[in-house]
């Protein structure tokens, strides 16, 4: 999963959203399972996927606030 900007990402829908952000925790607990197991290639990839989530969950929280009116 490339990293994405904030822009980019307020163009999708909500559904795409979720979807990307699902994709985004089951990678990084792919990723985390591996550093377990084995030495990674890139242990930056880490910081990526947390700010990937972080930025999609905050995205997220703000298209639910907005469709709620609040």
């Amino acid at each position: 999963m490339a990293m994405t900007k904030a822009r980019e990402l307020r163009e999708l829908s909500l559904e795409q959203l979720e979807g990307k952000l699902t994709e985004a925790r089951e990678e990084e607990f792919r990723l985390r399972f591996r550093s377990a197991t084995e030495a990674i290639d890139n242990p930056m990839r880490f910081r990526l996927l947390r700010r990937e989530i972080a930025r999609l969950e905050t995205i997220l929280r703000e298209l639910r606030e907005e469709r709620s009116g609040k």
